[in-house]
């Protein structure tokens, strides 16, 4: 078995990002991810998000790709859990294995994010509208996410 140590911020949304997460749903919704994350051998680190979204830090073997698990956790919980649907698009973003503290703190800390409207914008995009017109991608202007500034890891 290879050594691997690959770390991933991921969010994605309600379709509609209607407020379809109560309290009733969270409390069975995240263990339900934990477990269907687990079985595919994954390992989530921390779970949290809002009454319209899921925010997970996850460690991610290289045998999948992050897109599959993706599809994975919201197809299954979609097909499981009546009435709850999810959005196209998902963010997915790299952490270093040093940063995972503050990406689990900032996973643990959303509802107080969203409460005190604290929230770090590139942390909670989720959409799929990066690709342009011809098809190719959009990148952000280099330099814009430097260490201290809009992300903290």
């Amino acid at each position: 078995m290879p050594f691997w140590r690959l770390f991933y911020h991921l969010v994605w949304g309600t379709k509609n990002r209607e407020p379809l997460i109560d309290e009733g749903i969270e409390k069975r919704l995240f263990p339900y991810l934990v477990d269907r994350a687990n079985k595919l051998d994954c390992r989530v680190l921390a779970i949290n998000g809002s009454n319209d979204h899921v925010h997970m830090v996850i460690a991610i073997p290289p045998k999948y790709a992050v897109a599959e698990i993706v599809k994975r956790l919201k197809g299954a919980s979609s097909h499981d859990f009546d009435g709850l649907g999810w959005q196209r698009g998902y963010g997915a973003l790299s952490v270093g294995e040093r940063q995972c503290q503050i990406a689990i703190g900032y996973v643990k800390n959303q509802k107080e994010h969203h409460t005190q409207q604290t929230m770090i914008a590139p942390l909670e995009r989720m959409d799929d509208d990066e690709v342009g017109v011809e098809g190719r991608a959009i990148h952000e202007a280099a330099g814009e996410y430097i260490a201290g500034e809009d992300l903290p890891f």
